[in-house]
This record gives structure tokens, sequence and C-alpha cells, in this order.
């Protein structure tokens, strides 16, 4: 234990100590002074209790971050904090820097909070385009000359303490550190501030951790709350980091009529870019006693090509198979843009996320989204992943838009952990089933089930119900769509528990109320797909063609639905099947309600990034142009040369579709920020 009586780490460790208390001095100020709760919640409120543990959390976080440039001078060899006067001045420097810019956003966090409820963010930006306006704004309201004075002594004080401490510290008498326990202390000591900054050490993963993110912050769904666990600095730099690129205005004024006209707006006003329209209880609802329950099933990386219905030749999904011929199913249904935190989006707020940056999930400015789950007034409503819910900070669109949403996750199940992504598929049906039977029987539920299994790893789980693998050859799989002999298996087990999760619904009583919508999250990069048209591989339709199953035999029939349908259309439509009178402003449409564009147009991102490749496809044709609308052509599907452009040949239909793409396009991206609860 020598290591224990190094100089520099005590430097370290209590100048760490120090900031971190200080920012936690700051959260409780910002709880007693500007948050609206008082102590009682901190007795009677555990919500109140466990964010504000967060917030803690990310102040040490915080402290440790500012700190590692300091622990980098203390133990530079030869030139160190020891030896050298003047590294000792730069970092006195350093510190009273840092200290005074982060003192200064908590200042400003405090003064925005309580001006607009909000904590600091990267809208705070937009003051700037009017300073003298807010600079008059902010003298005529605080105390200015008072608060620039408690900042400065505030950076004064602590500056001061940190270098008394590094008096204290770091001139004492060396005391000798034997080498093998200064290697091995050193290493624990990287280990304890890694975790530090990771922020959480419950379902530790080791392979892929997932650090403490802001919107673990919103997990009670309240707002006001959330604001506890919140730090100013972190969360100004998250939502910096986003970017603010967002739509072109121009482009979406430019074509508001005929977006107007696709999404049938009941009041069209070009000025405030209105796209609401409500939409009654339509006579086509579910005849019953009571209103049906609604089950989605988000199927992981299943894409049209590896399931039987669509065409693949090796009998990979025979329960999906069977109920495509007992449910309404989808020949041409597409997700707007691939990846399953974008699928998330999509499906729950109706508009398709065409960020060009990471994901719409991790812009802590838009999560809270209008969803039509919410139209489902007096259900009960859940969604259950098998891992954490964290990834991409999906949990955040979760919590904030579908009220009274019971979110269940990894650490809320009784099964064991099979992988990276939690527990096996058929455990998560398992415990779903668990959940839904605890429900009240007078109330009618909605239920969103986020499955895993068919993603890498492939793993196969001891206990799958007899579930056997099969060992085709590399060829045979290759063949088919797999691109190895473990994803072919992945599907076949996925498609086994939705067989699985049939069963265990009729078990439980709920089965012929309730209308399950079986979807894929999107495709995998795939081998070759000689048995579907050549148009998915060559131009890049594989990735977003996934298969669609609306299964409710006892109350909707069997239909086979030729039109293309995308993703964001599910909840209007299962909407009005339920007889539901609700509230739009996304981008999807019932699909029972007539296409006023005529051939029902679905739009699409084939390729992401800064500059996407995006597209509208029909039943028949697409078109792909550059995100400006540049380089336009037209494709026709069901040709055995689908690259070839054929707008020459069909030139109304390249002229209606180029519009209504970049329409689209622009449309979505604004929707993103317009679709936003206040």
């Amino acid at each position: 234990m020598g290591w224990l009586q190094s100089r520099r780490l005590h430097y370290w460790l209590g100048a760490t100590a120090i900031l971190f208390a200080l920012f936690a001095l700051l959260r409780v100020v910002f709880f007693f002074g500007y948050s609206g709760f008082d102590a009682n919640a901190l007795i009677k409120d555990e919500a109140v209790r466990e964010t504000l543990g967060i917030g803690f959390r990310f102040d040490l976080r915080l402290a440790i971050l500012v700190m590692l440039p300091l622990a980098l001078f203390a133990w530079i060899p030869r030139w160190n904090l020891i030896t050298s006067r003047l590294l000792r001045w730069i970092a006195r420097l350093y510190i009273f820097a840092a200290l005074g810019a982060l003192l200064l956003i908590y200042i400003i966090d405090f003064g925005h909070y309580a001006y607009l409820g909000m904590r600091i963010n990267a809208t705070v930006l937009r003051f700037i385009e009017d300073a003298q306006i807010s600079r008059d704004m902010v003298w005529q309201t605080y105390p200015v000359i008072w608060i620039s004075l408690g900042w400065l002594a505030t950076v004064a004080l602590t500056t001061l303490a940190l270098v008394h401490l590094e008096r204290v510290t770091l001139d004492r008498p060396r005391k000798p550190i034997h080498p093998f326990s200064a290697t091995w202390g050193g290493a624990l000591m990287v280990m304890v501030v890694l975790l530090g900054i990771l922020g959480r050490v419950e379902n530790m993963n080791l392979e892929n951790p997932v650090p403490l993110r802001w919107s673990d912050a919103f997990f009670s769904g309240n707002n006001q709350t959330a604001a506890l666990g919140l730090n100013p600095v972190i969360f100004l730099y998250d939502t910096l980091k986003v970017g603010q690129s967002r739509y072109d205005e121009a482009q979406v004024r430019e074509n508001y009529s005929v977006m107007a006209n696709y999404l049938g707006v009941d009041q069209p006003d070009p000025q405030t870019l209105n796209f609401v329209r409500h939409q009654a209880p339509q006579p086509y609802k579910v005849s019953g006693s009571r209103p049906p329950n609604v089950m989605f099933v988000m199927l992981e990386s299943l894409g049209t090509s590896a399931v039987g219905a669509y065409g693949n030749p090796i009998n990979p999904t025979p329960n999906l198979d069977r109920l495509a011929t007992q449910s309404w199913f989808f020949e041409h249904f597409y997700v707007p843009v691939t990846g399953t935190a974008k699928t998330v989006w999509a499906s729950i707020s109706g508009v398709p996320d065409v960020t060009r940056q990471e994901t719409a999930t991790r812009n802590p400015l838009i999560t809270r989204q209008h969803s039509l789950v919410n139209a489902f007034t007096g259900y009960e409503k859940i969604y259950t992943i098998g891992g954490n819910s964290g990834w991409a900070n999906m949990n955040a669109l979760i919590r904030q838009s579908i009220d009274g949403v019971r979110l269940y996750e990894e650490r809320d199940w009784k099964s064991p952990v099979v992988d990276v992504w939690g527990i096996s598929d058929l455990d998560l049906f398992k415990e779903t089933d668990q959940l839904l039977q605890a429900l009240p029987k007078d109330k009618p539920f909605f239920a969103y089930v986020q499955t895993a299994g068919n993603h890498r790893p492939f793993t196969i789980p001891k206990t799958n119900d007899g579930f056997e693998v099969k060992r085709p050859t590399l060829e045979e799989v290759q063949a088919a769509g797999s691109r190895s002999v473990e994803q072919y298996n992945a599907v076949r087990l996925l498609d086994f528990n939705i067989g699985r999760l049939m069963e265990i619904a009729k078990a439980g009583g709920y089965y012929d109320n309730t209308i399950f919508v079986l979807f894929g999250d999107h495709n995998t990069r795939i081998a070759q797909i000689p048995f579907l048209a050549p148009a998915y591989e060559q131009l890049g339709l594989e990735s977003n063609a996934v298969p669609m199953i609306i299964h409710a035999p006892g109350l909707l029939g069997t239909r086979k639905v030729q039109e293309a349908v995308g993703l964001v259309d599910l909840l209007p439509t299962v909407a009005g099947m339920a007889g539901l009178e609700f509230r739009n402003s996304g981008m999807g449409r019932d699909i029972q309600q007539p296409a006023p564009e005529g051939e029902r147009v679905v739009p699409l991102v084939l390729r992401e990034g800064t500059f996407p490749l995006i597209a509208g496809v029909t039943q028949h044709y697409m078109v792909q142009m550059e995100h400006d609308g540049s380089s336009p052509t037209l494709h026709d599907l069901a040709s055995k040369t689908p690259l070839d452009n054929v707008a020459e040949q069909n030139p109304e239909e390249f002229k209606r579709l180029v519009q209504l793409t970049r329409a689209m396009h622009e449309t979505s991206r604004l929707m993103l920020y317009q679709n936003v609860r206040q």
C-alpha cells in the first residue's frame, strides 16, 4: 500500500474532491433556489432523490475531466508539478481560467432556468443574435454587479484552496515507493477514474459499457424532476455537438402546398407551415365489446430478404410465413432510415429521423415528441426491451413522448443476461406476458416490445424451449441472403420466438382481442439475394425493405397490401383500426384513407451522413437524388436493369416524384422540431 503515500496522488484526489464539492454545492443551490422543490421532496419523492443521485454522478464526471490535464502535469517524468515552478504556474492559470468559464456557465444556467424553466442548452446561442436586447434584459433583470463579484470571489477562493493543497502535498518530503506498488496502485487508480467518468456500475458490460447519459435524468418523464439531474456544462456540450443545421425552410415553404395535399392538412397555412390534421373515428374500426389491445413487436435486423413469405428459399421463418397468410401482409414496406434508434424514433413520433449527425434521440431538445400512442386514452402502456434502453438515449424519447408509459429494461428482469443485448427475446416475451397478466383486466393495453437477438453476436441461449440449431452449408445460407450460418440460425430463433409469443398470448387470454404489429427494424448487410428483384440489391433498397404484418385474424381478417407503406404510417393506421379520434402532426398517414397523391409514396434515406442520398419509393418506381435535389433519376423497380434512368420514358411520374421526394425530406427535417411537445 506504499503507493497511497504518493504526493501526486494526494494532490490530484484532493483537487478533484474540492471541485466535486463545489459542483455538488452548486447543485444544492439550484435545488433550493431555482428548481421549485423544497426539502419535503427529498423525503417524499423517490424520483427526486434518484435524479439528484444521477446529477451528483455527472458532477463527479465533470470534476474528473477538468482535473485530467493536472494529472498529466503531475505524472510527466522529470519535468512535472514537483520539479517545475513554471509548470505549476501554468497549472494555476489553467485552474483559474477553467473555473471562471465553468462557473460562468453555471450562472447563466441559473438565470436561464429562472427565466425559461429550462436548463442551459445549445438554444442559448440564439440570444447572441440579439445581443443588445439580451444584454439589456440581463442588466435590467439581475444584480449583474453583485453576481459578477460573487463569481470572481468564488473563482479566486477555489483557486487559492487548490494552490494551498498543491503546497501541502507536492512540497512535502518524498517517501520511497516500491515500483511494484506504484504499478498496481496506478492501474487501480486508472480503473477508478474510468468508472468515475463512466458514471455507472450497474449492469456493467465490459465489452460494451454504456456511460451515464443526459437521458438517464429523464427516467421519471417529468421535466422539472429531470432538471435536477442535469449538469449544465455537460448538458450544454451534449446539445452543442448535435449541430444546429436543422432544415431548409425556403424549400419547405416552396413545397408547402404539395405537402399539405399529401398529408391532407385540415387548414393549410403557408405562413405558419401548419401540418396538423384531425381524424375522427372511422367506420372501419374493429368491432368488439371492448377496445382492442395493441402490441408492437420490433424485429431486430430483420429484412424482407430473410423471410420466406418474401421469397427466401430455405424456409428460415415458418411462423412468420404462416402469420402472413392469416394477417394483413404488407408486400412493400419500408423503414425511412436504417438503424435501431431511428426505427424506434419513427415508429413512436411518426416523423422520419432524417438527422444528418448521429440520431434524433441524441438531441435532448427534441426528444419530447407528439406521439399517437397518447391517442390510446384509457390504455395501460408499457415498453419492454431486453437490454439497456439508454443506448442512443432511446429512453428519453420513450419516457418523454409516451404519457404514463412504464419502461422495463435489463435491470428489471429476473431472467439471466445472455449477451451484450440483455436477456433473450424468448425470456423477454415471457416476462412481458407476466407484466400484461398483472395489468387491470378492465383496461386495454398498448405494449411495445423491442427484440434484439437477431444481432451479432447471434447468441443461442441455453434455455430456448426446444429450439434446435440447423447446420446447412455456408454456401446454402449465403445463396439465401445470410452472411453466415450463425446469422441464419439467429433469424430462425427470432421466428421461433414469434411463434412462442403467439402461444403465450393465447395461453394468457389476450390473443383474440389484440392487434399484433410485427415489423422489421432494418435489414443487415447481406450476401446475395437472387430470389428478389434486382432493384433491392442494385438500388440499395434491401436495407430499408423490411417485413410488416398486422395480425388480428378475429378482428381484421386477412389482406395483402401491395401499395408502398412506410414505418411512420403504423400508428395512424392502427389508431384508425381501433376507432380512435386523434390529432396528427407527424408524417404518417392511415393507409385505409385514400392517398391524395395517387399511387402512395414513401420517403427514404438511402445514404446517411452530412450529404445524404434521398429517395421516394412507390409500388412500381423509385426516384433518388442528392439531398439538395441535384442529380435526380427515376428507376423501374420491376426492371431487370433497375439502374437504368427511365425519367424520359415517364416524364410525368418523374416530375411528380422529384418534387414530392424533396418536399417530404425537408418537411421531415422541419417536423423533427415542429412536432416537439411543449
